[in-house]
């Protein structure tokens, strides 16, 4: 928590998350609920799902169903709302469909209702870094470096951020761009968890030492999760115009090789290994380089990453060992 937050931390009493069930969420939900004790807290949950937060009461809808995000919002009536919730396309015309439905689509009802029920209240929106797409080969983006997206995430990423003001002219909208953050709980469709996995797999002698690995050359800004989360916390306390969305980098402003990442995974590594390219984890579209500044944030509210890239590492490998030892199934 920076000095900035705590001078400034604003009487929330009504606050809707959504997407607190997924890997952010279980982190993010936590610091909120020590951070607003007192407030009412819902957690918008999709249908289906079991996943409970302590200190938050559930609600089952689809963010993309327009009547029944109208319903919540007007009878909840938050003055604060934090939308995570996000598909990304994991490709092919029907997956880019479902992405645009959940990021615009279920961005603008969930907006829509705010306006209607609760227009002067706070809308944060978790947008993402990759929203900067070919600028990234312009060198380090700051929030004033043009989006130039490469994927359908990333553009209905951009478009939810340009319609937010025009939706909610009279909200304070804070808009948050986070560069990559891992960290234990993360999946292993991620670089760093997959690596971890696979390792602490290696060191339980339940696979080969061949590790599968994608593009090794890329440039990447690595933050733990936990300091993203301090970081929404902080832009909360900041101060924000209505109509004027208030725009963060959360980033390092450190890039790391994946190679040279690995190599730090193996020394921590407690037995060899050796990497093996697989073909079916490169992504045509990579950037060579991907790194932000956050200078705004930091001058806003005093933030900064406290989790080096050695303890990112480490809390991968110690999660990834813990699971191993509970008898969980080998990585994938």
């Amino acid at each position: 928590m920076s000095d900035a937050r705590a001078r400034t931390v604003p009487n929330y009493r009504r606050i809707l998350l959504t997407g607190g069930t997924g890997f952010v969420g279980g982190y993010l939900a936590p610091a909120l609920a020590a951070a607003w004790p007192g407030a009412e807290k819902t957690l918008l949950r999709f249908p289906g799902e079991s996943v409970q937060r302590e200190g938050w009461r559930a609600i089952d809808a689809q963010v993309t169903d327009g009547p029944a995000i109208a319903r919540i919002v007007r009878d909840l009536q938050p003055d604060l709302v934090l939308h995570l919730a996000a598909q990304a396309a994991i490709g092919g015309s029907v997956a880019a469909e479902a992405t645009w439905r959940v990021n615009f689509g279920g961005t603008l009802e969930l907006a829509h209702a705010c306006h209607r029920h609760v227009p002067d209240l706070t809308f944060f929106f978790v947008s993402s870094s990759e929203v900067y797409g070919r600028s990234f080969l312009d060198g380090a983006a700051t929030e004033d470096t043009p989006p130039r997206p490469m994927n359908a995430y990333a553009r209905s990423k951009v478009a939810a951020e340009s319609m937010l003001p025009d939706v909610l002219p009279q909200a304070r909208i804070v808009i948050a761009r986070p560069f990559n953050h891992t960290g234990p709980g993360q999946d292993t469709r991620f670089v760093l968890p997959s690596l971890a996995a696979q390792i602490a797999d290696v060191e339980a002698g339940r696979r080969s030492p061949r590790l599968e690995m994608g593009n090794l050359s890329a440039r990447r800004d690595f933050l733990h999760v936990r300091d993203v989360c301090a970081a929404y916390l902080d832009m909360l306390a900041a101060p924000t115009e209505p109509g004027r969305p208030a725009v963060y980098n959360v980033a390092s402003g450190a890039s790391y090789r994946i190679a040279d990442l690995v190599e730090k995974f193996r020394a921590q590594a407690k037995q060899p290994f050796e990497i093996v390219v697989d073909p079916a984890r490169l992504r045509p579209s990579d950037v060579p380089l991907a790194i932000g500044s956050s200078a705004r944030l930091q001058a806003a509210t005093g933030w900064a990453p406290t989790v080096d890239i050695d303890g990112i590492i480490s809390s991968l490998l110690e999660y990834w060992r813990s699971k191993n030892a509970e008898g969980s199934s080998p990585a994938a």
